[in-house]
């Protein structure tokens, strides 16, 4: 293959750099601390839950133990609140048929009794919009005429508030009501969540934390069964279900992630790039949020190779080059055309080499070694597409310009990396034909477009700061700071306004879209990007600092599988 002669010369080139178009350029440094995690450690990854021989005939025992729980539920509040710990302890495909006939039949009906009406109202109306019906806003309308006589203290109603909380959030554009509840439930969560305690204050602070719709389930998953162990009422059969299904899947996810850490260390750029994050678990968990499923690791392991790439070529545009040197390393993207980088550092070199190489690799794995040219202009587009972005970010740094808000989202909804991202993604789950992709591309732009803000406008809130500190090109935050006068923190709470706003327009595609259904994964991979950034950077820059809650997120979705009785 002509790709595997390629890399082999990839990896001969030396490290000492010749001459580039600029060599009185002073190289910044982020200084970005080394890769943490040891790659015999994560050789040594051995979760053989989905071999060891009896595991399977358990789960299929277990699938069946359930269905009669579930065929025992009594009425559709007791059905519906079955469907929701099944989602939430990762079991959904278990029990489609099940859970569709349910939902089916609870979506033409809304009866529930006044003594349940909030939660039971917000919990169905949740449960509809995840699993795509629109429902009308006006089924939470009783939260108003409920609000006078709502006791504050009694938990119950604490439940009801946090499910009003979690169902505001699956707003549309114009629904008010929605809004109204989530402010409601907000302020009353607030106010309560101090003196609650046991599970129920949890999952308070879990929700207010960051809501269900913009969390990946994924990860989600095993502190949702840590929380139903805690519960007085658990059913062990579910329980060890759930327990087994996750460490199944978790071991397609181990294998995937040595599979990802073997590539990295072969392709031996890291010695190139020591400016650069070395980030490849991290790069591999934002891909395992973005799709999860066992038969997904194709496009799980080329999305961490994208995310790879993309770390290291953001750090070559804010860290490496002169503007001169990146004019011409962005040209020769995209002209994919390595003539063009003779005269570059030797640093810039090798990424354009790399960045070549692995992308012929992703048009075979797509294709199957068919067609693997046809596909290839589209992934050089979307790689040529973000480095324009990026050069053009390049520019207002060294001319010390700060755009407007509007001129700089403008371009950063590119430079976020969603496009590139969901274009690599589009041909492992779509199933139209080739000459279709850039029409289907086009049409989902405005669901491309807001996933790619909310990634931008959550990697700003959590890393303008480091950013600014080293002199890179500015932020939403401080665009809008210098645009309107405003403090720093008027300008965060109107980037969460944004993001807000961003996530009704996502909505939007999520609910009652029925013309398309082959488009579903595609959507729901697209969506994830979304969750996935939350996660990222909920509480910190997830790839420049490993130690933090992002190395406790891998240790508990990738490496440590769930204790069995």
């Amino acid at each position: 293959m002509e790709y595997g002669t390629k890399q082999a010369q990839f990896r001969t080139f030396p490290a000492n750099s010749p001459e580039g178009v600029d060599p009185t350029h002073q190289r910044r440094s982020a200084n970005y601390k080394p890769n943490i995690w040891n790659y015999d450690f994560l050789r040594s990854l051995n979760n053989k839950h989905d071999i060891e021989e009896g595991i399977k005939e358990r789960v299929e025992q277990l699938v069946e133990d359930v269905k009669l729980m579930f065929a025992e539920a009594v009425d559709s509040l007791a059905k519906l609140e079955m469907i929701d710990r099944m989602r939430k302890m990762g079991l959904s495909n278990l029990f489609g048929n099940e859970m569709k006939e349910t939902l089916e039949t609870v979506a033409s009906t809304n009866y529930f009794t006044m003594e349940d009406h909030v939660y039971a109202s917000a919990l169905r109306f949740r449960l509809l919009r995840q699993y795509g019906y629109v429902g009308s806003q006006d089924a939470l309308r009783s939260f108003k005429e409920g609000s006078n006589t709502l006791n504050r203290s009694n938990c119950k109603d604490i439940e009801a508030m946090i499910e009003l909380f979690e169902a505001s959030h699956l707003a549309l554009e114009g629904e008010n009501i929605l809004d109204e509840a989530k402010a409601f439930s907000t302020g009353i969560l607030g106010e309560r969540v101090s003196g609650l305690d046991g599970p129920l204050s949890k999952r308070a602070v879990h929700s207010l934390e960051l809501p269900m719709h913009w969390r990946v389930q994924w990860f989600d998953i095993k502190w949702q069964i840590n929380l139903y162990e805690q519960q007085e009422d658990k059913r062990s059969n579910l329980l060890e279900l759930a327990k087994l299904n996750f460490n199944t899947v978790q071991a397609t996810h181990q294998r995937d992630l040595v599979d990802i850490s073997r590539w990295w260390r072969d392709l031996g750029l890291i010695e190139h790039v020591d400016f650069t994050r070395d980030r490849p678990v991290e790069s591999f968990l934002y891909a395992l949020g973005l799709a999860q499923e066992p038969q997904l690791s194709s496009l799980r392991k080329s999305l961490s190779k994208v995310v790879i790439l993309i770390l290291v070529i953001d750090d070559v545009y804010d860290l490496c080059g002169s503007l001169e040197e990146l004019e011409c390393f962005t040209g020769a993207i995209i002209r994919w055309d390595s003539e063009q980088i003779q005269q570059l550092p030797e640093c810039m070199k090798v990424c354009f080499r790399a960045l070549r190489d692995v992308t012929y690799e992703i048009a075979y794995d797509i294709t199957k070694d068919e067609d693997w040219h046809r596909v290839l202009p589209h992934l050089a587009k979307a790689w040529a597409d973000f480095c324009k972005a990026l050069l053009t970010e390049a520019k207002w740094d060294h001319s010390g310009y700060t755009p407007s808000l509007e001129e700089y989202l403008s371009n950063a909804w590119t430079s976020s990396s969603g496009p590139l991202l969901l274009s690599h993604a589009y041909f492992f789950v779509g199933h139209m034909k080739l000459e279709d992709v850039a029409d289907l591309l086009e049409k989902n732009k405005d669901l491309i477009y807001n996933v790619s803000m909310i990634i931008r406008l959550c990697n700003d809130l959590r890393t303008s700061k480091a950013e600014i500190d080293r002199g890179d090109a500015p932020s939403s935050v401080m665009c809008y700071m210098r645009e309107v006068h405003v403090s720093e923190d008027v300008a965060r709470k109107h980037i969460k306004v944004l993001i807000n706003q961003a996530w009704k327009s996502i909505s939007s595609h999520c609910f009652g879209n029925t013309e398309t259904p082959f488009l579903r994964p595609f959507t729901d991979v697209t969506v994830n990007a979304a969750r996935a950034a939350h996660m990222l950077y909920q509480f910190g820059d997830g790839f420049g600092i490993q130690d933090g809650s992002i190395g406790k997120q891998i240790l508990s979705t990738v490496i440590e599988p769930l204790a069995l009785d």
